[in-house]
């Protein structure tokens, strides 16, 4: 039992190289289902800011962090809606394994994009709700919460419980 149950049971799965692509490929789009809500919504939402009375009223600063949101928010849609487009593109030609690679990368753009909306978006939320000095400090926080839970401990993971 030394080394975790982890490295005990990584002895890997019999199956084909199509038989992975095919699990892969499930647990891919589930993922993405589950990034793909959030980021339409926030999206959906930035949209509409430039239409309320209250945009008139933000300084320019503010006007750049929010075309920069909405431009990251757009990037991210589009990320994270690639891999749907690519698959029903490529399927039937017999590339799944690449497809699920080339998915596998644009969903972690899509994330690192994501990083950038979030972060932004709460940048300027922030700004126009309180006008106070520690928003920049409360920000970096958030941003190294996300950093953690989304890269840093799966990695971590990835690194301490993966054979060499």
């Amino acid at each position: 039992m030394s080394g975790g149950i982890g490295r005990q049971l990584n002895k890997g799965r019999n199956e084909t190289e199509e038989e992975a692509a095919d699990r892969k490929w499930g647990e891919l789009i589930q993922e993405v289902r589950v990034a793909q809500t959030g980021v339409q919504i926030l999206f959906g939402f930035l949209l509409t800011v430039v239409f309320q009375p209250g945009y008139e009223e933000l300084g320019s600063t503010d006007r750049r962090i929010y075309l920069v949101t909405v431009v990251l928010g757009a990037l991210t849609t589009g990320a994270l809606i690639a891999p749907v487009a690519l698959h029903r593109i490529v399927s039937g030609r017999r590339v799944k394994p690449q497809a699920v690679q080339w998915a596998a990368r644009v969903t972690f753009t899509g994330l690192v994009l994501l990083l950038g909306t979030m972060t932004s978006a709460l940048l300027l939320v922030l700004r126009v709700a309180t006008h106070d000095g520690f928003v920049p400090y409360l920000v970096a926080g958030v941003l190294s919460w996300y950093i953690l839970c989304w890269f840093v401990l799966p990695l971590w993971t990835r690194y301490r419980y993966t054979s060499k």
